[in-house]
């Protein structure tokens, strides 16, 4: 039988270069690729090569003259678009190819080829705001795959789902207004990119549609699986998107250079078959996951390995989500009870 997971992978991909010493650097993807060919890996998912994204398909997320700021740098040695992003001559290719892989796995989900995707990709994506680069992103990936997931096959309700340590600044502000997309994120606060907070939950049309769960450093499995479960899920079945695209962060795990959390790599292969599970009861098991952090390697290898089992419908770790959420049962009340008292109008009703 053929696969029914794909992996997004080009050696394009590490030709994005953002200078040395800098933690978003191609060996994160090297890690991954090499475990592509572990034992328990290999033959289990369909290889998917980028297609480059096209005008249009980044328009209806960027201005125009902030996708001709980003196409001036092809070619050039280097060229700082942020403090922190930096570009080589062929980044622009990497950005361009980066989006369009996502757009050939929703392309091959829809046409009902695959059931979900990986898109092993870089640069990342979820701080790109709409008219500019920031936090190591060019273009926002998820963001470009969700317009063009509507555009191109019609759908009316998107669902992104964000675990990585930073808050995607990018991908929220590109969909504030808008309730066809919903935006759910996790992440350490206050910390870079400084929004993020439990306020701030979407405007005018949009409102309610942006939920934000900002936690303070040393929150673990238990709290994530907890939080994604009782939270994301709880809403996704009210929501009912008919895809769902997960901001895949590895930089919550417990060693990360950046981070303060301490997620295990079974956690990340435990929170995935949550998400997994209520995918394939609300939208048909219709996953996209695009990379995004991930700096300490062991982390980002392992998670990776974790969360691409659970999506081939192997088992990742024989531990029982619920019995492993038990464990942070207190905080995550806490925070359940926190996001009814802002968005009770809206989901107050439907979080468990």
């Amino acid at each position: 039988m053929a696969p029914s997971t794909a992996v997004v992978k080009d050696p394009i991909f590490m030709e994005h270069n953002p200078g040395p010493y800098h933690p978003e650097s191609p060996e994160r993807l090297r890690v991954l690729y090499q475990m592509l060919e572990d034992p328990e890996i290999l033959g289990g998912f369909l290889e998917l090569k980028p297609r480059e994204a096209k005008r249009e398909d980044l328009e209806r997320v960027h201005d125009p003259r902030y996708i001709d700021r980003v196409a001036e740098t092809a070619g050039r040695p280097r060229t700082s678009l942020d403090p922190d992003t930096q570009t080589s001559p062929r980044s622009y290719e990497a950005a361009l190819m980066a989006a369009g892989g996502c757009l050939e796995a929703i392309d091959r989900i829809m046409a009902g080829e695959i059931k979900n995707a990986f898109a092993m990709i870089r640069p990342p994506g979820h701080h790109a705001e709409a008219s500019r680069a920031m936090g190591f992103c060019l273009f926002n990936n998820v963001a470009v795959a969700a317009r063009y997931a509507q555009a191109s096959h019609g759908l009316e309700r998107v669902m992104i789902l964000d675990w990585d340590l930073h808050h995607g600044n990018g991908t929220q502000w590109i969909f504030y207004e808008d309730p066809t997309v919903f935006y759910g994120s996790t992440h350490q606060f206050p910390y870079y990119p400084g929004s993020g907070s439990f306020q701030e939950i979407g405007k005018g049309k949009g409102a309610g549609y942006t939920v934000n769960v900002p936690l303070s450093v040393g929150h673990g499995d238990a709290e994530y699986i907890g939080i994604y479960r009782r939270i994301f899920c709880a809403i996704a079945r009210s929501f009912k998107p008919q895809l769902l695209i997960i901001s895949a962060g590895f930089d919550i795990y417990k060693g990360d250079p950046l981070g303060g959390m301490g997620v295990s790599p079974e956690g990340f292969g435990l929170m995935a078959r949550v998400l997994l599970e209520m995918a394939d009861e609300v939208c048909g098991g219709r996953v996209l996951v695009a990379l995004e952090g991930g700096y300490d390697l062991k982390g980002l290898r392992e998670g990776g390995k974790a969360v691409l089992l659970e999506m081939m419908g192997k088992r990742s770790s024989s531990l029982d989500p619920r019995e492993v959420e038990s464990g942070g049962r207190a905080r995550v009340d806490a925070l359940v009870k926190r996001v009814k008292e802002i968005h009770g109008d809206k989901w107050g009703e439907v979080l468990i």
